[in-house]
């Protein structure tokens, strides 16, 4: 009998247990065998610890290296820290990776769109260094740290996945014509990375430049690495290209676990109503098992999703349709 995979389940706060609870009846209908920890986090956590990131939670996914997540709530500006940057600082989760890719019958302005956004998720402007600079607080300052080691890191993991998955370039984004030391330090980085993969060109283009040229033809583009902040925005850019960020999975990975997700907020103003979209979260799923090396499953589950997103019937409300959570995974369910 094949063993269980372990792996840790956060629900999340909003519409993350409606998206979660679709996505484990899918998996569960691909036939895979998992044994789920459940564990808190974000205002969930609060509400039953008082701690928006228990440590039992952290320990969880070291031990089992691998977890699915719904969207958890982080206030704006005062309140606790993002629980999803301490997560990936916590578990040296450096490699951010989200796939962007058209889906026929989801309205947006491209078609053929398959790109992915590898962005270093670990320092940058997010390494949480920042302080006031007077006692009136009209001034404040935030450091940005980049690293060689960080660089390379995920200059390779963007050049690596590259090659695995049989593409030819890999785009840098970056600012170095500015921000000389840190930015010039990550371009400089990738370059030298890059001379070890002949096979796979090198473009590199200032970021200003490549919000432009991924709003004029996002097709010309395989896979984009670069720095936090700046892929952090260039990833909601690329969602909004094919249909919005009820499309958009992401993947947090690092050398001892990994963290899959739907990229999008916690919707409480839908919560509990039935009608959230569960296909970011599903497609996070797909990563997962992508991840896991479990190919078939994986390419079985996407091409039920697309299939459910190419029938209007199916598509929730963000989509254009007017099917709820239920009657979408039912879509998926059936093309499965």
């Amino acid at each position: 009998m094949t063993q269980p995979i372990a792996a840790t389940l956060i629900r999340g706060d909003g519409i993350g247990p409606e998206v979660v609870g679709a996505t484990l009846r899918v998996l569960d209908a691909l036939g895979l065998s998992f044994s789920w920890d459940e564990q808190l986090g974000g205002q969930a956590a609060i509400d039953e610890t008082g701690d928006p990131l228990p440590r039992a939670t952290i320990e969880s996914i070291r031990a089992r290296k691998l977890c699915l997540k719904g969207p958890l709530g982080t206030p704006i500006a005062g309140g606790f820290r993002s629980v999803n940057v301490t997560l990936r600082q916590e578990l040296d989760l450096y490699a951010n990776v989200r796939p962007v890719k058209s889906f026929p019958g989801v309205p947006c302005r491209y078609e053929n769109v398959d790109l992915v956004i590898v962005r270093e998720n670990t320092e940058g402007m997010y390494s949480g260094i920042e302080h006031w600079v007077d006692r009136d607080h009209s001034a404040a300052e935030s450091i940005s740290i980049i690293t060689r080691t960080g660089s390379e890191r995920i200059a390779r993991y963007a050049f690596e996945y590259a090659r695995r998955e049989g593409r030819k370039k890999v785009t840098c984004a970056h600012k170095a014509n500015i921000l000389k030391a840190t930015s010039g330090l990550f371009l400089e980085t990738t370059r030298g990375v890059a001379r070890e993969f002949p096979d796979i060109r090198l473009e590199e283009l200032i970021i200003d430049n490549m919000c432009q040229q991924l709003v004029k033809d996002p097709t010309r583009y395989e896979v984009i690495v670069t720095t936090n902040l700046f892929g952090d925005i260039l990833s909601d850019l690329c969602a909004a290209l094919v249909g919005g960020l009820g499309v958009a999975p992401g993947a947090n990975i690092g050398h001892h676990a990994a963290i899959f997700e739907a990229v999008h907020g916690t919707a409480p103003d839908i919560a509990g109503k039935g009608i959230a979209n569960p296909a970011a979260e599903m497609l996070a799923a797909v990563q997962m098992l992508r991840y896991l090396d479990r190919r078939p499953e994986a390419d079985r589950m996407e091409k039920a999703i697309r299939a459910a997103l190419a029938d209007a019937g199916s598509r929730t409300g963000d989509l254009g349709g007017k099917a709820n959570t239920a009657r979408f995974t039912d879509a998926v369910l059936a093309a499965l």
